[in-house]
């Protein structure tokens, strides 16, 4: 049996639950999120609690099992409390600013970089006095934070000698020695 599987996952107060054949809804009060599961897999209510089942002892079923048990989970958690990334811009003259749903970044290229954020995330750049600038990407959808903010940072890249680019606070890149300590 898959430990992470066979846990079940607590339903707080204020969220509901649909169960409609292979789809299950989570409603709460951040928004709702629908995800559809796939043949082997079942899900079902037992008082306050979501339980995860398999039909067969397949290795697929397994590796399934685990999955939508931490997608659900995950749905849960986010209708409740809701993610939050926050990605810091390493560079000289590196800027964030939005209109609306549309993200503006100076990164270095001969023109600004204009990214259109989906209704769900909300974001909210700042920039300190002596401070890299930092943008928070928020939203009740952990797959499409993650999402969105990989292709933020996929705009540029951190790179390894300077630490230059778009990384995630508190990431640790691994940097290289320049060309100077290979004269020694």
């Amino acid at each position: 049996m898959s430990r992470i599987g066979k846990l079940p996952i607590p339903v707080p107060a204020g969220v509901t639950i649909d169960l409609k054949g292979s789809n299950v809804s989570v409603k709460g009060p951040k928004g709702t999120l629908h995800q559809k599961l796939e043949d082997g897999v079942s899900v079902k209510m037992e008082g306050s609690e979501l339980l995860v089942e398999r039909a067969t002892e397949q290795k697929r079923h397994k590796a399934l099992h685990g999955l939508y048990r931490s997608l659900i989970a995950n749905m849960i958690t986010g209708v409740t409390t809701g993610y939050k990334l926050e990605q810091e811009l390493v560079g000289v003259g590196y800027r964030a600013s939005t209109q609306g749903q549309m993200l503006d970044l100076v990164l270095g290229y001969s023109h600004h970089v204009v990214f259109e954020l989906p209704n769900e995330i909300k974001v909210a750049p700042r920039q300190e006095r002596g401070s890299n600038p930092i943008t928070t990407l928020e939203s009740y959808d952990k797959q499409l934070l993650g999402q969105v903010a990989a292709k933020i940072r996929s705009l540029r890249i951190p790179e390894p000698y300077k630490g230059k680019g778009i990384k995630f606070v508190g990431e640790t890149l691994r940097r290289k020695a320049g060309k100077s300590a290979a004269k020694k």
